[in-house]
């Protein structure tokens, strides 16, 4: 049986064991893709070194953005050939559910996520359903491919689909580490009038002024969101996003808020933010969203971009690591010294 190296979870919170693991095998409706690119993100870190995210099953190979190349097709796929360039909808859905139906994948009612439900894409090649891979263009690249997929996609799905985000509007991002990063770029692509970043961390909030926020504030340095009002004139946001999934911050995120502003949390967490009061709350007509990672028309619409000229993530690549050293890739991305946007592993490097 031919064998791959892969990088396995065997118990959360522990370091991975890189190790030879039989090649999948491939069902009618798969394909096996030999994996080009795998981005790591802050779930990663939850598994591998917090050990406070739960999976299905151990031992499991992590890793849910990734790009390659189409390696062997199962004998019921269509449409589909062997050396084709491919990406990963980050979890294997089932296309049939009413929410698969309706374009709405992140809300697929039976999703398997890679590296917590199935074996993912930190590995030689991964098995995934022909449903679940989206074309890759030829002007995308394979590291910027995988990260895409999450990465990118996930604060486009927040400003997009979830916050309705429109040309002129004042947009505030709250936490600026890779998901911050890509929304403070797509906001400014797509029109916002005004972006104000807010991070503890300075090299965060430069790297945001760097890619189009127009203010940088850190939430140690005085009351943000009165800050907010001061720099817009007396008006809150208009949308604000949430990537880091903190009670206080989500509660800043609201403040901050206009008349009719819309807060969209994407940070996932386990703490109970409160609302402001009704009468202020009800009677300013502000609304709370949750936004939770992406549908493929997010992904193959920003792919669009990239492949237009429209949208340069050539720097959003920190780092590339070699499959041996997957462990040293969480490490440098768990630093947090906010240089890193994202970090890619390469099992063909």
């Amino acid at each position: 049986m031919a064998s791959m190296l892969a990088a396995r979870l065997i118990k959360a919170g522990e370091p991975l064991r890189v190790e030879q693991v039989p090649v999948p095998d491939v069902g009618a409706q798969e394909l096996l893709v030999k994996v080009s690119a795998c981005g790591l993100c802050g779930t990663d870190l939850h598994l591998a070194v917090d050990g406070d995210l739960p999976v299905m099953r151990t031992p499991i190979t992590l890793g849910h953005e990734a790009a390659g190349l189409i390696a062997a097709i199962g004998s019921d796929v269509a449409g589909l050939r062997k050396g084709d360039r491919v990406a990963l909808f980050p979890s294997a859905c089932c296309g049939a559910c009413r929410f698969c139906l309706a374009g709405r994948e992140s809300l697929c009612e039976v999703s398997q996520v890679y590296g917590m439900a199935r074996d993912g894409a930190l590995a030689e090649y991964v098995a995934v359903p022909a449903r679940s891979v989206m074309v890759l263009p030829d002007g995308v690249p394979f590291d910027v491919g995988a990260i895409v997929t999450d990465g990118v996609a996930t604060p486009f799905h927040a400003l997009r689909s979830r916050g309705r985000l429109r040309a002129g509007e004042t947009v505030g991002v709250f936490g600026c580490g890779g998901l911050g990063t890509h929304a403070v770029m797509l906001a400014r692509m797509m029109g916002a009038a005004q972006i104000i970043a807010v991070d503890v961390n300075a090299a965060a909030r430069d790297r945001a002024v760097s890619v189009g926020a127009d203010l940088s504030l850190d939430p140690a340095e005085g009351d943000v969101a009165k800050h907010i009002r001061r720099h817009l004139g007396g008006r809150g946001l208009d949308l604000a996003l949430e990537f880091i999934g903190r009670a206080d911050t989500v509660e800043l995120a609201i403040r901050s808020l206009d008349k009719a502003g819309r807060a969209v949390i994407a940070g996932v967490g386990t703490g109970r933010p409160s609302l402001p009061p009704l009468m202020a709350f009800v009677g300013r007509e502000q609304a709370v969203l949750g936004s939770f990672g992406m549908d493929r028309s997010d992904i193959t619409d920003l792919y669009d971009l990239i492949a237009a000229g429209r949208l340069d993530l050539s720097a959003s690549v920190s780092a590339r690591y070699p499959l041996k050293r997957a462990n040293d890739a969480l490490q440098h991305l768990a630093a947090k010294d906010g240089g890193v946007v994202r970090v890619v592993v390469e099992p063909g490097g």
